[in-house]
């Protein structure tokens, strides 16, 4: 090991990396198949996941050495939530936007079209709401949240939550087990596709250029393996590099929608990968905020502010009772000096500074200082 760590020669060569069947899995499915991963000397192993919860067991007991994973759930595991507490690590940010939220399409003969409809309703109509997110600590779940939050709508008290994989929603959308759900792309797609739902909202409409997925693993195996984690950010970087070029996405989304890995139909993946939107209530659109993978590298450095932002809302959402080290915790977490080594190595320029400012859907800005301030400011909380 002291041998592989003075050369920067990987320590494994076969890298077994966990995605869940979703359009923003496409650097690592693409590092693979273009064999960016080869030029680091590793070969990637791309490994399906039924479920958020099995990509997140199989990292923690090391079936997996990496993966796709949800930004809040890295922070959930490592801070216990939930009751499973592990040291995790994000190497780097896989992606910015491109989830979105859906209602069910039987809510539109109720009048509802947006948050403002969906509030009056369930404020006239009192009755079990039900909605759907990916994890309880995931991304999807906080911004099913701050979107039902900022009309006036609690998540914990006006709707029933439930989890459900995201390649499984359309499914119980079209049973009517639900009213609505926060997924990744093409799963809000599909569900205009087969007219069961609609879209209200996606999640840049939330937080333009928001984190979303990371590239994830245990503290371990940074600690175990610094040069091969090195590399896979190296290959994932190349890949990011290669799908943000415009003339590369339907190609990826070709690609992407083979049985392997989205299994879906490539016109199902390539609209919003392409920032054409629909609503599937007549409106159509070209969203200059679409689904990002490198944007001269300002997606993929894991921000400090990114990881911390999700810890203030698990203290809105009661989901930590007392504030955290919010700043300790990120730095603890977020790998900002291998991805600056891995970054360096192949010339992608990286941001001067850990943190970001940026301006939600409701005005409120989020620059990570005073996050204890923040995390209690929200008019609608636990």
């Amino acid at each position: 090991m002291v041998e592989h760590a003075t050369s920067g020669v990987p320590e494994l060569h076969e890298i077994r990396v966990g995605f869940m069947p979703l359009t923003d899995c496409a650097p690592l499915i693409i590092a693979r198949v273009m064999k960016f991963d080869e030029k680091y000397g590793i070969k990637i192993l791309p490994v399906r996941q039924p479920s958020w919860a099995a990509v997140r067991d199989k990292v923690i007991n090391g079936e997996l050495h990496a993966a796709q994973l949800l930004y809040g759930m890295v922070y959930g595991v490592h801070l216990g939530i939930g009751g499973l507490q592990k040291d995790l690590a994000v190497l780097m940010t896989i992606n910015n936007n491109g989830q979105g939220i859906s209602l069910a399409s039987h809510l539109k003969a109720k009048g509802v079209s947006d948050g403002a409809s969906l509030a009056k309703l369930i404020k006239a109509q009192p009755g079990i709401y039900t909605f759907a997110h990916t994890f309880p600590t995931g991304t999807h779940a906080m911004w099913l949240y701050y979107w039902l939050a900022n009309y006036g709508i609690n998540p914990l008290n006006d709707i029933r939550t439930i989890t459900v994989p995201p390649q499984q929603m359309v499914a119980k959308a079209r049973m009517g087990s639900m009213d609505g759900f926060c997924a990744g792309e093409p799963w809000n797609t599909r569900g205009i596709d087969e007219k069961v739902s609609f879209s209200v909202a996606s999640s840049q409409d939330v937080w333009p250029d928001h984190p979303e997925k990371v590239l994830g693993a245990t503290a371990e195996f940074v600690q175990h393996y610094p040069n091969t984690a090195r590399a896979l950010v190296m290959a994932m970087l190349d890949a990011a590099k290669y799908i943000d070029v415009r003339s590369n996405r339907e190609k990826v989304a070709e690609i992407i929608s083979a049985k392997p890995y989205v299994d879906a139909p490539a016109g199902v993946i390539k609209a919003r990968f392409t920032g054409n939107y629909e609503d599937g209530s007549g409106r159509q659109w070209h969203d200059p905020n679409y689904l990002k993978f490198f944007n001269d590298g300002k997606v993929s450095f894991p921000y400090l502010s990114d990881g911390m932002w999700f810890m203030t809302q698990f203290k809105r959402w009661g989901l930590l009772k007392e504030d955290p080290d919010y700043l300790a915790v990120a730095r603890q977490i977020n790998q900002i000096e291998l991805y600056q080594q891995a970054a360096a190595q192949i010339n992608v320029a990286v941001p001067q500074d850990a943190m970001r400012g940026s301006i939600l859907m409701d005005g409120i800005v989020w620059d990570g200082c005073n996050p204890a301030t923040y995390a209690a400011g929200f008019k609608v909380c636990a």
